[in-house]
């Protein structure tokens, strides 16, 4: 079949050629912007080629060939200038990213940084490390344009940052310097502050009291109650926020903050995407509601001026890009929706990263969940532009389960290693895995769950765990399209999928296998920076 789908408020088109094959490349042309008459940074085609899972299929292209997800091309001769760059901020590592005007992905500088585990259930991020990860990458992609020849920093029209969510960062507005280290959106030490948020709700067990305004359930997961740990446990830091001293966001808004000017004219903004994910933003005003902040007694003042996805928040104060747009911003899940061009209501991806997040597009109106999903922003691309809205199954633990194999129980060397163990055996030989670390997130919401490994025998082997990591993945994200079906009141035909995760074969099977629709996989699995990009073209 053939299909044209136009969508006027953006100026996109969408092409796309299905093929009756089980396992097919997909081609789709993207029109994003036209800039005949516009000066505007742009990127005015992107050509996807997706690789489909159904039943029982092995992954294959057409030709039969191993396909090697996200590549770059570097020839200058095939390069395209002007450029747009993507900052993809992640829970692991930054990525800085170029793409060219013709959608490719060009270049692109990765660096890890430390896990902080204070405490069992504690994640922390050094704030100022993860802004020095930033501007190496970007240092370290401007010098590889110069040695390729492709072309020059000036070249870069715009920049889009996208970033984890829900991780939290408080700091000193006249020095820069963070307050404490910033609490990430695993960590599991708030389950107190949950329990007594709980108590100001009128039967002192509703975990749902907020949701009708906020769309969220009282959790240890939200950037809210995280910053209320931090505002009763951090000395001085709720006498610095009556001061005026002290200034609060999600990482999105600690590195536009940073990268604008800082303590010389900084910009405090956010995203309506990251807001959406605090507790404290009405989803239907798209404002801070000064209820749900007396309610997590968070002062107001200490928060960041909510834009929307599309816009120039400001200019990079210095540096290799100094006077480059900062140009657009959504959080990392709503980044991976717009990089799989799900712009219309009904289509859904999941991303398979350190945790594994299911956004199902609802619409211009908001649906509350009645089966333990979450209600968030999916994008606004631009500030005149419509609120679309989504429903959202996040797990907690996914590519993390893999490293926990690597670092901690040393079953494999590397993350690659795990579908070479798991494709040894036809299936995990009745052993279970639920990698439950710091709780169970959608649909069950239990802060107190811990992992556990059953069904253990003198036949199991570490491939068999191996395969086990895998398949606690897909049951996790079968029971939360299981949920989105009933909340929706709609069967998905396709699956989309993306993130690191995804380049394992053997996962996409086995999930192919236990949703029982078609698994699609696009060519360049990075979709999350490639949203980010997008949305700044067209800023």
């Amino acid at each position: 079949s053939f299909q044209i789908a136009r969508y006027p408020s953006i100026g996109c088109m969408l092409v796309g050629v299905h093929r009756p094959l089980l396992i097919h490349p997909i081609y789709r042309v993207h029109t994003l912007l036209n800039t005949l008459n516009c000066s505007r940074p742009f990127i005015p085609i992107v050509l996807h080629r997706a690789y489909h899972f159904s039943r029982s299929t092995p992954l294959m292209s057409h030709e039969g060939h191993q396909h090697h997800p996200h590549r770059v091309h570097t020839d200058p001769a095939h390069v395209v200038p002007p450029f747009i760059g993507a900052i993809d901020q992640g829970t692991s590592s930054t990525r800085f990213i170029l793409y060219d005007s013709t959608g490719h992905a060009v270049l692109a500088h990765q660096k890890e940084f430390e896990q902080i585990h204070p405490h069992p259930g504690w994640v922390e991020h050094d704030p100022m490390t993860i802004m020095e990860t930033v501007t190496q990458c970007i240092h370290e992609v401007v010098e590889q344009m110069k040695t390729s020849g492709i072309g020059k920093a000036s070249d870069i029209k715009a920049v889009g940052v996208t970033n984890q969510r829900e991780t939290t960062v408080v700091w000193d507005k006249a020095t820069g310097k963070p307050s404490y280290n910033a609490i990430v959106w695993c960590d599991a030490r708030t389950s107190g502050t949950v329990s007594e948020l709980l108590e100001k709700t009128p039967n002192k067990e509703d975990k749902d009291h907020l949701r009708a305004k906020c769309g969220l359930p009282l959790s240890t997961y939200f950037s809210g109650v995280k910053l209320k740990w931090m505002l009763d446990n951090v000395q001085g830091l709720r006498q610095a926020c009556e001061n005026g001293t002290a200034l609060a966001g999600t990482i999105d808004s600690w590195l536009i903050w940073n990268l604008t000017g800082g303590p010389n004219g900084g910009e405090h903004v956010t995203d309506v995407t990251n807001a959406s994910r605090t507790m404290l933003m009405d989803l239907a005003t798209h404002t801070w509601d000064k209820d749900l902040c007396s309610f997590m007694e968070v002062p107001h003042a200490i928060l960041p001026t909510i834009k929307s996805s599309a816009e120039v928040y400001g200019k990079f104060a210095d540096g290799p890009l100094k006077g480059v747009p900062l140009a657009g911003c959504l959080g990392d899940q709503q980044a991976a929706m717009v990089g799989q061009q799900c712009f219309n209501k009904g289509e859904a991806k999941n991303t398979y990263g350190t945790g594994c997040f299911m956004l199902y597009n609802t619409g211009t109106s908001p649906v509350q969940s009645t089966h333990g999903l979450l209600t968030t922003v999916c994008y606004q691309l631009g500030p005149q532009a419509p609120v679309y809205y989504a429903l959202e199954g996040s797990i907690a633990v996914a590519g993390s389960a893999v490293k926990w194999l690597r670092d901690n129980m040393g079953i494999i060397q590397s993350a690659r290693d795990v579908e070479t163990l798991a494709s040894q055996v036809k299936d995990t030989g009745g052993l279970y895995f639920v990698p439950a670390f710091s709780g169970l997130f959608a649909p069950h919401w239990r802060d107190d769950a811990r992992g556990v490994i059953v069904g253990l025998t003198h036949h199991s082997t570490k491939s068999h765990i191996a395969r086990a990591t895998l398949e606690a993945v897909s049951f996790q994200t079968r029971e939360v399209l299981d949920a989105m079906r009933k909340d929706a009141r709609s069967d998905l035909k396709i699956l989309k999928v993306d993130g690191g995760m995804t380049k394992n074969a053997t996962l996409l099977q086995i999930q192919a296998d236990l949703v029982g629709i078609p698994v699609e996989r696009p060519a360049d699995v990075e979709t999350t920076a490639f949203g980010a990009a997008f949305a700044a073209g067209l800023a």
